[in-house]
């Protein structure tokens, strides 16, 4: 086997291979050494020798076997699953995937919005049954929009709101750092947001301070109008008082892409709602997602060779 300089652990992606990774990184490195690692005693053989690994996770046996490893390269935006401290004690640097999901997510987003607005699922209902009925609708423009979390893909939902002319809140842990939207607010101001809003997005990651941040009191709070699209991660809602709320008419609709728990039973009673869509954590599904992390990777990979900085870098 080859001594390879990057190395691509096994991994499939939105039914993508491995190989259209490889196919990616070869188009932008023709002149560097990539491997694909089909088993897990392929992994073992060919790890001692790449300065690049790329994968999902990496264990303490591989870890223990990266002879001459510079960086391993997360195919997710969450490390939060890595051995990180044995990866900073062996002295490798860690990157995420941050950013690759900002085009594909944010399109979800406001499909979501314009959906719920325009009441489309009703449509669907009627066009299904064959009733001719007219119906009231809502506009984005001229609404408020608050989105909770503005990373790479918080911000990305900003950027396409633009010309729909609403009225942006963001809410994130560090308010002092701003942001695109028209104002900022810290987590201890949540309530102030969600009681001038008309559609929630929430685009956070799930931590100690976000589980259950939508709860029996924030749902209080919301206007009875309301929208929710959620794209973070399930525990961010607490489902019960979401499933109060849709039962109490005390919110619009929702729009969720993941769920708590996932998958979600079938005898849930989120499944039964009018009012709420439900798509299996699908939102991230890109058949370029292969594409956008190799551009990642790939100046990573130049960046070691002139010392410069190292793109999306976690540790």
């Amino acid at each position: 086997m080859s001594e390879p300089d990057i190395l691509l652990l096994r991994q499939k992606i939105h039914g993508l291979s491995v190989d259209n990774y490889a196919d990616a990184m070869r188009e932008r490195l023709p002149d560097a050494e990539i491997a694909v690692a089909e088993t897990p005693a392929e992994e073992r053989e060919l790890i001692p020798h790449a300065r690049i690994v790329a994968g999902f996770n990496i264990d303490s046996d591989l870890l223990d076997r990266a002879e001459n490893l510079e960086l391993f390269a997360c195919s997710f935006a969450g490390t939060g699953h890595l051995p990180m401290n044995a990866l900073e004690e062996a002295g490798v640097a860690v990157t995420n995937a941050s950013g690759v999901h900002g085009p594909n997510i944010s399109e979800y987003v406001i499909g979501a919005l314009i959906s719920l607005a325009r009441d489309f699922p009703r449509a669907a209902r009627q066009q299904e049954e064959r009733v001719w009925q007219s119906y009231g609708t809502r506009e984005l423009y001229g609404s408020t929009v608050t989105i909770v979390g503005l990373g790479a893909i918080g911000q990305a939902v900003v950027d396409r709101l633009e010309p729909f002319g609403v009225d942006t809140i963001g809410v994130r842990y560090s308010p002092e750092k701003g942001g695109p939207t028209d104002e900022v607010l810290g987590f201890d101001e949540i309530h102030d947001a969600l009681r001038r809003t008309d559609a929630v997005v929430l685009a956070c990651p799930l931590t100690d301070a976000t589980r259950s941040l939508l709860d029996d009191e924030a749902f209080k709070t919301l206007p009875p109008h309301a929208h929710l699209v959620n794209i973070a991660r399930g525990g961010v809602v607490d489902t019960d008082a979401l499933v109060n709320a849709l039962r109490s008419n005390d919110i619009g609709a929702a729009f969720l892409d993941v769920t708590d728990p996932e998958p979600l039973p079938a005898d849930h009673p989120l499944w039964g709602f009018d009012n709420v869509r439900i798509t299996p954590h699908n939102a991230g599904h890109s058949p370029v997602y292969f594409e956008r992390l190799s551009d990642i990777v790939a100046a990573n990979y130049e960046a070691l060779g002139t010392g410069e900085e190292i793109e999306n870098r976690v540790v």
